[in-house]
């Protein structure tokens, strides 16, 4: 079981400071995750310059020129952050046998070792997050309806 996925949040451990021009400290989400490379691509962290040759699109605009992007880390430069202390924390695996219907099944979830809470998988939380955020817009856009036809009858 990977103990990184695409869209965790993790810190980097290792490297030069941020007093010196490094990236130790910063925390960023995964983009990428090279497996057989043992590296991971986090937005924000290891910018590079890449120069590209210049070209042209089928509407005729330049494309190319010095470009700054992410370069891959190393995996062991890097702690997933747990969400409630918003500190890097080493994380285990947690094995559980559930049965449902007659039929056992192995289940792993991934741990932070501090607090042993269970590391959510990081697509849960963004629909964790992106529900509430839809509730809290429904709510106001109702009591904005309701108020704009008071406002249309006093005319």
């Amino acid at each position: 079981m990977a103990t990184i996925r695409k869209g965790d949040l993790v810190q980097v451990i290792s490297g030069t400071s941020q007093a010196r021009g490094g990236d130790r400290g910063k925390q960023g989400e995964v983009l990428e995750v090279l497996r057989d490379e043992n590296r991971i691509l986090v937005q924000g962290i290891n910018f590079v310059t890449k120069h590209v040759r210049v070209g042209q699109t089928q509407r005729g605009t330049k494309t190319g020129g010095i470009e700054t992007v992410e370069a891959p880390i190393h995996i062991s430069n890097v702690a997933l952050v747990d969400p409630e202390t918003k500190q890097p924390a080493r994380t285990g695996v947690q094995v559980e046998e559930v049965t449902k219907d007659g039929v056992t099944k192995t289940v792993r979830t991934r741990v932070f070792k501090p607090s042993r809470r269970a590391a959510k998988p990081a697509k849960a939380e963004k629909a964790a997050k992106a529900d509430k955020a839809e509730k809290a817009e429904k709510k106001p856009a109702t009591k904005a309806k309701a108020a704009a036809p008071k406002k249309k009858d006093d005319e």
